[in-house]
């Protein structure tokens, strides 16, 4: 398979240049876009744990200079953005780093060592606890789901109960976080070099002291979706824990509950209004990664769900349906 990173630096080799700017926002509007468009009929698409990226779509994108809206509410979390793009010196949360940095840690003395082979697949179960905001109605479902190691076999998911098979990817399709294990072990180890690597659509070439707002959006968005995959080379976690408390603007809030009851601190990005209500939650002692806090709407809209998951176990099996 193409190196996700590479087929992202080459999908406008024979574009026109775009300014910074006009780049930033295309860059900004295909996230959101990815982030909001389903990626099967019927699944709901806060659930989504790997992102498909087709260069075309990528490059329709960038061609039109679509506008983007800052929002006040994300102007007013962490510092303000020029005219060219450029953030104005903001400050960390030093609690939402201490979480953390402590949760890097943590993960760095418990890796194990795995390598799955291209022709395995990697099996895990989530729990999902979701109340509906007017009723205060609880659900709670068990997804259990199997992914092709390389993306070169049919997948089986679940989003929240409901079974979804998934195709081999075609071509000029790669995924986010990247399925082929080889590729995962590209992926920088150094949290700096992490975030340059992902952000910008593998395009930065810049120190993050100078990145923008909308380099840091991606940053945070890239990472929390690499971090939502369920086992990833040695590392590879820590880097990405370091990498996040890189960010500007990210949140610590306390006293977050998660799909298991346990209480813990929550980290959000509250700058970008379409991350305010989602966390990742950790224990405020140990600092455990304890699983993640979500919304959903309703394909009417008259709904909002506030979602709860954590997963409970993981393996590399070498079947499809095959449990440890």
């Amino acid at each position: 398979m193409t190196d996700e990173l590479e087929l992202l630096r080459d999908w406008d080799a024979d574009a026109s240049p775009l300014s910074e700017p006009t780049r930033a926002q295309a860059r900004h509007r295909l996230l959101n876009t990815i982030a909001r468009t389903e990626r099967h009929p019927g699944a709901a698409p806060s659930r989504r744990h790997a992102l498909r990226l087709a260069t075309a779509a990528v490059a329709t994108l960038a061609a039109a200079g679509a506008t983007i809206l800052i929002t006040e509410d994300a102007a007013d979390e962490g510092g303000r953005t020029d005219r060219a793009g450029t953030d104005t010196p903001r400050m960390r949360n030093a609690a939402a780093v201490t979480v953390l940095n402590g949760a890097a840690g943590r993960a760095s003395r418990r890796e194990t060592s795995v390598a799955p082979r291209d022709d395995q697949f990697i099996y895990w179960k989530r729990i999902i606890k979701e109340t509906a905001r007017k009723t205060g109605a609880v659900k709670s479902y068990v997804d259990v789901n199997w992914d092709s190691v390389d993306g070169s076999k049919r997948s089986l998911t679940m989003e929240l109960g409901r079974v979804i098979w998934e195709e081999p990817l075609g071509k000029n399709e790669g995924v986010w976080p990247p399925r082929e294990w080889s590729q995962l072990k590209k992926l920088p180890t150094d949290p700096e070099k992490l975030i340059r690597g992902i952000i910008s659509l593998g395009r930065a070439h810049k120190p993050i002291d100078a990145f923008s707002a909308w380099d840091w959006y991606d940053a945070y968005f890239m990472l929390g979706n690499l971090l939502k995959w369920p086992v990833l080379p040695d590392g590879l976690r820590p880097a990405a824990y370091e990498a996040l408390a890189l960010v500007p603007g990210v949140k610590a809030t306390p006293g977050m509950k998660d799909s298991a009851g346990r209480t813990g601190v929550g980290i959000s990005y509250p700058r970008e209004s379409s991350e305010k209500n989602r966390y990742l939650i950790f224990d405020p002692e140990s600092y455990e990664f304890l699983g993640f806090r979500d919304e959903r709407t309703s394909r009417s809209g008259k709904e909002t769900y506030i979602q709860l998951s954590h997963v409970v176990e993981w393996a590399i099996v070498d079947h499809l349906r095959q449990r440890p």
